[in-house]
């Protein structure tokens, strides 16, 4: 008997798994999926819908409580910004968390089997939604103006660049430390009550305890944070605000993916 040696086919659309090419899912596409993600669950639908709201509140706020010299466009922009700054990292955390909440782990990672892949293309989405809710606001705030312009109050169209950027720079640094938590913990309720207590007790603490200020002063992230909605901020506020954003945001973060990577799925 005669063996005959035959080429395998492959089916259509399949690609061919040629020595030295890389396949798996394009990292455009694991971040779109996990901006769907975002809104696919009510949690996270609500959590967006409630930030507009509060963009749209705030600037309702300013409109009839404001002083007519306050109602101009860049404090329209940096007070509509609040809530998003508020509300954004519980969207980070639950992304982060979102696999192990919702049971999805076996089937992202046996898709992905690269968990750092998947970690990337969240904190990826993470800053997409910052920006888009920036963008989002910005012509909210714009709206707003106009509003004032009809009804008397300065309905000044100036801002400056570097306060737009500072903006930005806020709403994705906190998303990020949202998203930190979360990686770091990998559990939804335990990562947003840490995160909004732990902050703003290490604030308390340092405005009570004299020998906390000057540490505070630099690892507090919400007094470093503060100057971001003002324009033109020093050498040494970035300083500070770089320090505190690395033990917010970085080092949980880093613990985080060193966990997420190791932790067993079943």
């Amino acid at each position: 008997m005669t063996a005959v040696q035959t080429t395998p086919t492959r089916a259509p659309g399949v690609a061919s798994e040629l020595p030295g090419r890389r396949t798996g899912i394009p990292m455009a596409r694991l971040t779109l999926v996990e901006l769907r993600k975002l809104a696919d669950t009510r949690a996270g639908l609500w959590l967006l819908i409630v930030i507009g709201l509060a963009s749209a509140g705030t600037a309702a706020i300013l409109l009839a409580a404001a002083p007519a010299e306050e109602q101009r466009y860049s404090e329209l922009l940096s007070f509509g910004l609040v809530p998003a700054s508020i509300l954004l990292p519980v969207l980070g955390i639950l992304s982060m968390t979102s696999e192990w909440s919702q049971r999805t782990a076996l089937t992202t990672f046996t898709l992905t089997p690269a968990r750092g892949r998947v970690i990337v293309a969240k904190l990826i989405a993470a800053v997409l939604i910052a920006i888009a809710t920036t963008v989002a606001a910005a012509a909210l705030s714009a709206v707003a103006n106009l509003i004032a312009i009809g009804t008397g109050g300065d309905g000044s169209w100036h801002i400056e660049a570097s306060l737009l950027g500072q903006l930005l720079v806020n709403q994705m640094v906190f998303v990020l430390i949202g998203s930190a938590f979360g990686a770091l913990l990998m559990n939804s309720p335990l990562a947003i009550v840490l995160y909004l207590v732990l902050p703003n007790l290490w604030t308390v603490l340092g405005e009570m305890v004299s020998g906390l200020r000057t540490a505070a002063g630099w690892l507090d992230i919400n007094v470093t944070s503060t100057p971001l909605s003002e324009p033109g901020m020093t050498a040494e506020q970035w300083s500070r605000f770089g320090v505190a954003a690395l033990v917010w945001m970085v080092l949980p973060l880093a613990i985080g993916t060193i966990r997420m990577l190791r932790r067993e799925v079943s």
